[in-house]
Parts: structure tokens; sequence; C-alpha cells
């Protein structure tokens, strides 16, 4: 019983340092294209957990906000969409490269996948999935939102 409690300590001690190697999506970010506006802001790493908020604005539209969050579970650390009038959607990350978060859920219908990576000094980001059997994407380029 002991030794049963020791290890699960130890695993959530080893998925705390794997949300804090994600320190790099922490900050204000903002995407500008054709009208658009997609800002995302990260919170950093703290006990196994960073929280996000993302807010499109679209002209003539009301604005689209979505939470998220990124937390180490028993599946791995996972990435969690939590868009309005919608139950959470986990996703859990993929190994990978530094500078990358590929998380993923095959289970879902769109998107399976939720990339981040940093390009630069900016960060990428793209949703991409399989609809009607066709690989279907949707990338943005953030810069820091001053």
């Amino acid at each position: 019983m002991m030794l049963a409690a020791i290890l699960m300590a130890a695993a959530a001690l080893d998925g705390s340092a794997a949300v804090a190697k994600l320190d790099w999506l922490a900050g204000a970010w903002i995407s500008e294209k054709d009208g658009v506006v997609v800002r995302e802001t990260w919170l950093a790493p703290r006990d196994g957990a960073m929280a996000g908020a993302g807010q499109t604005n679209r002209p003539g539209r009301k604005p689209f906000i979505e939470f998220m969050r990124i937390t180490a579970e028993p599946a791995g650390v996972t990435f969690t969409a939590i868009p309005p009038g919608q139950p959470p959607t986990p996703f859990v990350k993929r190994p990978g490269a530094d500078g990358e978060a590929v998380f993923e859920n095959t289970a879902h219908d769109f998107p399976q996948r939720v990339i981040y990576r940093r390009c630069g000094a900016d960060l990428c980001a793209r949703i991409e999935g399989t609809v009607g059997g066709k690989l279907q994407a949707q990338e943005w380029r953030y810069r820091r939102d001053r």
C-alpha cells in the first residue's frame, strides 16, 4: 500500500515536470489576418497545470471565447479544450521535441490534433484532423501581445 502511494506521488511529480517544460507557451499572444484577430493567453505552469483562454474576433460577429487547460493526468500531459456550450475535450500529449507540443484525441470529430510550436520568437499553432476522409487544418502564427 505504501509503495503504491510512493509510485503515485512520483508519477504526479513527473507529470508536473512535463507540464513545466511547456513554459515557452506562457504569455499573451496575438494573430491578425484578414480582419480577424485571435488572441491566446497562457498562465505559466504551476503545480502541474497551465490555464489558458482564447478569443477570436471577426468583423460583424460576436467574439468567440474558449477556455483551455494543460494538466498532468494519469494518461499523460493533457490539453483540455472547453468551448462554450460543449463538454470539455481532452487531448493527450504525444512524445516529441522540445519547443513543440502535439496533443491528440483520435476519437474526437474535429480537430483530432492540437499542435503548438515555437517559431523563433513567435508561437505557431495548428489544429488538424480528418473530415470525410480528407485532412483539414487551420493554422495561426502568433506574436507576443504587448
